[in-house]
């Protein structure tokens, strides 16, 4: 039977009339050569299989296509096709994403994967709307402060001139307003920014840290985890409606199978990046009970500030909902998430 199903799709296909060929040039911040690649560039050979060669995926990995604010306009412009990124460039497309990055709201990889999973429709009607679809839902880690001196309580960090990501100015006024001293920065001028004094400290997940050499001007990291950094791959909408949909379906195929290979590459690869930057003089700073305490306070009062200005109210209460119905069912992550 499953042989039939296949073979009846294998020729709708081949009865598609797709254009002589199409480029689909995806825009990146991964690593060139990576793991993450290596899975792009999979997805990109099955796609072009499905289409019967007539769709090339042209991977720009590395950031050369620029930052992910660059990247996302590129697409509106039409230079890019797709792209694969962060939360934090998808907040940037549609503030809604984040939802899935409140502070210290989600614990666990395994919360989080229960909220996405039950909210992603939503989300994904949101990009749509604004002109992207949402090929698979990915990850980019856990994200901990990386600072140049050793620092543990709130108002130490606070001392310090730390990068927001530019573009994402809802964070970079959360940040003002609560008495940080916060320094707008592309992704790609990170490692510059430290050198330079330009900044002294950043949030990231371990695993992109090391890959950018990040951490080697700031070896220093708080062992927090604030959020889980969602990620996502995404093509134009105007692109993917001109797709026929036998090989949508194809093609939407492999991206998830993509999304969930990388989710599971960088939660592995995660667990062993911070003993590879400790070999490299990386210090990792045990907060006291006391002071996890203290941080979760500071970011529990900044839920509000979430809660209509950047999630819309009914989502912002869905999640806690739905990780509360989790935690139900799930003592030790329970256990877990109180201070």
């Amino acid at each position: 039977m499953l042989v039939m199903v296949r073979l009846v799709v294998a020729l709708l296909i081949a009865s598609v009339v797709l254009p002589a060929q199409t480029v689909i040039r995806l825009g990146t911040l991964v690593p060139k050569g990576s793991r993450w690649h290596e899975i792009l560039l999979t997805m990109g050979e099955e796609w072009k299989k499905a289409s019967g060669g007539k769709i090339e995926l042209k991977i720009y990995p590395g950031g050369e296509q620029g930052d992910e604010p660059e990247m996302v306009q590129k697409v509106r412009i039409h230079g890019l096709q797709a792209v694969a990124i962060s939360g934090a460039g998808l907040s940037g497309i549609d503030a809604a994403v984040s939802a899935l990055q409140i502070p210290m709201m989600l614990d666990s990889w395994e919360e989080l994967d229960y909220v996405r999973d039950k909210i992603s429709a939503r989300l994904e009607k949101g990009m749509a709307q604004r002109g992207f679809i949402v090929l698979n839902w990915g990850d980019a880690g856990s994200v901990h402060f990386f600072t140049k001196k050793p620092v543990s309580h709130p108002d130490e960090v606070r001392a310090l001139r730390l990068c927001v990501l530019q573009g994402d100015s809802v964070t970079f006024e959360l940040y003002k307003q609560n008495g940080f001293h916060p320094v707008a920065l592309a992704a790609t001028d990170i490692l510059t920014g430290l050198q330079t004094g330009l900044i002294e400290a950043f949030q990231s997940p371990p695993l992109i840290a090391l890959s950018n050499q990040w951490f080697g001007g700031a070896k220093n990291m708080l062992d927090i985890s604030f959020a889980h950094l969602v990620g996502a791959t995404l093509i134009d909408k105007g692109v993917w409606d001109k797709i026929p949909a036998p090989v949508q379906k194809e093609m939407l195929a492999s991206a998830r199978t993509a999304g969930v290979a990388l989710r599971a590459e960088i939660r592995t690869a995660e667990a062993g990046a911070v003993p590879i930057m400790q070999q490299f003089g990386l210090n990792v700073v045990h907060p006291d009970a006391k002071t996890v305490a203290e941080w979760r306070q500071l970011t529990e009062s900044i839920w509000p500030k979430f809660r209509g200005p950047v999630v819309p109210p009914d989502l912002f209460d869905e999640v806690k909902r739905l990780r509360d119905e989790y935690r139900k069912t799930h003592p030790a992550a329970k256990a877990a998430g109180k201070p």
